[in-house]
């Protein structure tokens, strides 16, 4: 098993910037990919952004639009979800999932159901 905790949310002005962390314990050796999730209230949790454990792969999702970077540390089983330019509706609880399968062509990395392991949040609030 995977344990996964999020950290690093909280409250920031618009235009403002966060670092979200998220740490894996227990069965590290068996992940193979990271990402980040989102899920704001009354919508569907939306994908972020995707690291590949043993590739330098990344992915994000559309809205991204170079305002958020993924970045990890495998040495210390921790993925980051850098975030500049926050808006108002980047409002939402952001999840961190991790897997024990590789991403390859045609797996998918931006849908939930692939992902095996999830923490339990960190909420992350703009403010106007």
């Amino acid at each position: 098993q995977v344990q996964l905790v999020e950290s690093g949310g909280g409250l920031v002005q618009a235009g403002g910037s966060m670092r979200l962390s998220c740490a894996a314990s227990g069965s590290t050796s068996e992940i193979k990919a990271m990402a980040w999730f989102r899920q704001a209230p009354g919508k569907e949790r939306e994908f972020v952004a995707a690291a590949s454990w043993v590739s330098s792969s990344t992915y994000y999702g559309d809205f991204v639009t170079g305002r958020f970077k993924v970045s990890k540390d495998n040495a210390k089983n921790t993925i980051y979800l850098q975030m500049n330019g926050l808006k108002p509706e980047d409002t939402a609880v952001y999840y961190c999932a991790a897997d024990r399968r590789p991403f390859y062509p045609g797996r998918s990395y931006s849908n939930e159901i692939v992902y095996a392991f999830w923490g339990q949040g960190t909420q992350v609030t703009v403010s106007s």
